[in-house]
């Protein structure tokens, strides 16, 4: 895996995503309930806090809970909720090492189909069945994971030159296309919460 990604927005966080299974997949569990950008520069804060160039299951499912949560607390925090988020993100890890020897590419290597890339991801703690939908997405569309039917169990996300949700964001118009999408959903739901009143 060596693509230019930019949903972090920044380049050397963009660039980690890019190189790293495990940054992607970490990336992909931090973004809910904060900004997508902020969400995907946490790999790269991450491994910048330890004192590495990538992250690694296997260092990340070992370290001791609190010392890991004040990683991602420090200022800048990682996350809006920096310790709920380091103990999934350790969860990730220590499911990684047991299943996967720790290496998060394997999720998905060698997949014979897109419905079991899609089990795969949703059995990843912290990965229901949107985000593992999203994170399939993102694989074929721009890290080249294709396995047949991807586009079909990957669902709305993996329709073709649509802005969805990451998966679809190349750059800075493309941001802008997927955050629209994002409100247009959003007032539809308040809408039809209102008129279900």
């Amino acid at each position: 895996m060596d693509v230019t990604l930019h949903l972090a927005q920044d380049p050397e966080a963009d660039e980690l995503l890019g190189r790293s299974p495990l940054a992607a997949l970490v990336g992909m569990l931090l973004d809910q309930q904060v900004p997508m950008e902020w969400a995907f520069k946490g790999p790269r804060t991450i491994a910048d806090r330890l004192g590495t160039d990538d992250l690694d299951a296997h260092e990340i499912a070992a370290q001791d809970p609190e010392a890991f949560a004040a990683v991602l607390s420090d200022k800048p925090a990682v996350h809006r909720y920096p310790g709920s988020m380091a103990k999934r993100v350790q969860q990730l890890c220590q499911y990684l090492v047991e299943h996967y020897d720790g290496n998060a590419e394997l999720v998905w290597k060698g997949v014979g189909d897109g419905r079991e890339l899609l089990r795969r991801l949703e059995e990843l703690p912290g990965f229901g069945k949107q985000k593992a939908q999203i994170f399939l997405a993102l694989l074929g569309k721009q890290l080249g994971v294709r396995p047949k039917g991807w586009r079909e169990a990957a669902g709305a996300y993996g329709e073709a030159k649509s802005y969805r949700s990451v998966a679809d964001i190349t750059g800075p118009e493309s941001l802008a296309k997927v955050r629209a999408h994002k409100q247009e959903m959003k007032a539809a739901a308040k809408a039809a919460k209102t008129a279900g009143k």
